[in-house]
Parts: C-alpha cells; sequence; structure tokens
C-alpha cells in the first residue's frame, strides 16, 4: 500500500504522468456472469470474494447501494470505480484500501475488477500489486479459466491475462499542436489506444488523457506493461520537448499566467474552465514559469471536480452554488502562488 491516494502524490514523471493504473477481470467458475447472474447470486459474489480477503484490514466493504449520486460519482473522478459502476449501482459492491490504491468492483462487468492505483508512472509496482492480492484471492477462489486461452471474461477483448494497464498523462503542448489524432494512429499499430481520461468516449478536458494496452490475448503482462511504459516514455519526451518550445513564446507565457490569474481571482467558475485553467498553470509549473507543486494540482484536479465538490458538501449543491465555491476553493488553494 502507498499511504495516500495517487491524487495526493506525485510520482515520477510526476509533472506529466499523474497516476498509473493496473486492473486484473476475473471471475469465479460457479457462477455464471453478471450479464446472467440475479440479485441473489451477486450477494454471494459478493460475500465469497469478502470472505476471501476478511483477514486483510486494509480494506473496507461498501455497498454501492446504500452511496449518493455524489459519492458515486466521486470515486468515478477518483478513477476507483468506473463511470458505469457509479451509475449503476444495484446488486454491485466495492472493496476499497484505506489508502485508495487498491479497489475492487464486484459485478461490474466482471465479477472482479481488481484495480491498482500508484501516482505518477509505476507500471511494474502497480502490475507486482495486484498480482499479490490476486494470488489471495486465487487461493481460496476458484477462477474461470482456459487452458489454452487464459482467463474468460464477459467481454471478449479481454480475454487471456484480463489486464488493462494505463497512465494517465497531462499533453498540453502535444495537444494544442494538434498532435493527438496522429498518435493515436500510430499507437494503435502498437497495440495501445490514447483516449480522454475519465473513460471511454470522454473528450480531453484539460488536456489529460489515458493511454492503455488493448491486446489481452496472447501476450503476457509482463510483456504488455513493458511495450506500455516504452510508448509512454516516448510521449513523454515528445510531451516536454513540445512545451519547452511553447513556452518560449509570449503568447503561451502570457496565456499561462492569465489562467493563474482565473484560478486566484474568479467568483464563479465552471468545470471546463477550471480544467482548462489549471492545465495552462500545470504546464506552466512543469516549465518552472510557475512555483507550485505537482502534488497541490493533483489534489485540487480531483477536488474540485463536480461530483468530489458536491459529495465533500453533502451533495446538495445546485450547478450554480458549486461553480461559486469551486472559485472560492481555487482561490484559496492558488492564493499564494
Amino acid at each position: 500500500m502507498t499511504g495516500k491516494p495517487w491524487y495526493l502524490q506525485s510520482g515520477d514523471e510526476g509533472e506529466i504522468v499523474l497516476s498509473t493504473r493496473v486492473r486484473l477481470a476475473r471471475n469465479l467458475e460457479e457462477y455464471p456472469f453478471p450479464l446472467r447472474l440475479d440479485a441473489a447470486g451477486c450477494r454471494r459474489v459478493c460475500e465469497a470474494v469478502s470472505e476471501a480477503l476478511a483477514d486483510d484490514e486494509c480494506f473496507r466493504m461498501v455497498n454501492m447501494e446504500e452511496l449518493s449520486p455524489a459519492m458515486a460519482g466521486s470515486l468515478a473522478e477518483k478513477h476507483l470505480v468506473s463511470p458505469e459502476f457509479a451509475a449503476e449501482r444495484a446488486n454491485r459492491a466495492l472493496l476499497l484500501s484505506k489508502d485508495e490504491s487498491v479497489s475492487i468492483m464486484l459485478c461490474e462487468e466482471d465479477h472482479i475488477r481488481l484495480q491498482v492505483l500508484h501516482s505518477g508512472l509505476a507500471l511494474r509496482e502497480a502490475l507486482d500489486a495486484a498480482q499479490k492480492i490476486e494470488g489471495k484471492l486465487s487461493g481460496k477462489l476458484e477462477f474461470a479459466r482456459d487452458e489454452r486461452i487464459g482467463y474468460l471474461t464477459q467481454c471478449p477483448s479481454n480475454l487471456g491475462t484480463a489486464m488493462r494497464a494505463s497512465v494517465m498523462l497531462h499533453l498540453p503542448a502535444l495537444t494544442r499542436m494538434r498532435q493527438i489524432p496522429r498518435l493515436a494512429q500510430t499507437v494503435a499499430k502498437l497495440g495501445l489506444t490514447i483516449r480522454g481520461a475519465f473513460g471511454e468516449g470522454s473528450t480531453p478536458a484539460g488536456d489529460f488523457y489515458q493511454l492503455s494496452n488493448q491486446i489481452t490475448l496472447g501476450i503476457t503482462s509482463d510483456a504488455a506493461i513493458e511495450n506500455l511504459g516504452a510508448i509512454a516514455k516516448q510521449l513523454i519526451a515528445q510531451e516536454r520537448a513540445s512545451q519547452k518550445s511553447l513556452c518560449e513564446d509570449i503568447a503561451t507565457r502570457d496565456a499561462v499566467f492569465r489562467a493563474l490569474g482565473i484560478l486566484q481571482n474568479a467568483r464563479i467558475l465552471g468545470s471546463r474552465e477550471f480544467l482548462q485553467a489549471l492545465s495552462l498553470v500545470r504546464m506552466g509549473a512543469a516549465q518552472g514559469l510557475i512555483t507550485v507543486p505537482m502534488q497541490t494540482l493533483n489534489e485540487q484536479l480531483i477536488a474540485l471536480l463536480p461530483a468530489t465538490l458536491n459529495a465533500a458538501n453533502a451533495g446538495k449543491l445546485s450547478p450554480e452554488e458549486r461553480d461559486v465555491l469551486r472559485a472560492e476553493k481555487a482561490r484559496e488553494a492558488f492564493a499564494d502562488v
């Protein structure tokens, strides 16, 4: 366990890589896939997995049906659960470690979706941690597995290792240079995909992207993360060079400080405007134009997202109240920058 959630830290390559996630999908041999599982079957699956980790005091069980939409949405904004898991909470549960570095979604698309999240670029560390917890589970549970294919999953695209790894990247310079479509085509040829960091089909608000492996069949988990890590490092190098080039221009430097001015002075701040301003300030910090810790930027990125902000205030804020409160919190966070 890492001690703190990923969004309260800044790890290796932290000015560009916010977090690393490794997810393992597993299904129990004796039960149908969740799509064909009734409410009683879902409860039995949740109980079986919970009992398998009963001796691990790091985890707490969360009944998703008991969460408000704001609380569930906050979990998704923190990348602890999928947006679909947060939206459809019936017959679902979550095992969450105290430091939020491990989350186990129960009865999502598969019986078990085990996720490990670390700050910065930490693919090997995240995979090792995920496999360690999976080892505890497999010692007490029988997973659905085919000797030839590998692990069996509800969606055929996850067959084999059933391992998806991803890194969340901040790519403002490559975005402004309109390089993302070209990069997406290139990484697709290498078995990877790049998309908005808040899930499939999401627009890259704030220039945050998720780079992840697509191939799980006919490849080992080690090979998959080595490939992902190598491409991530190439993107990091390209982004750094592009940021340096952009920030040599007075117009870009002016945009950075105007963005800081918005965070320090706005009285009403919508989420998209906030993310756009934060993106520029983050680039300015990475290039030494502004002195602000990456850890602070990570923390504010999550704290001021809509559901998380609302959840911290009992889920009672109207959209207008939320935008006013976001502006107030941003002024407090960036007052001394």
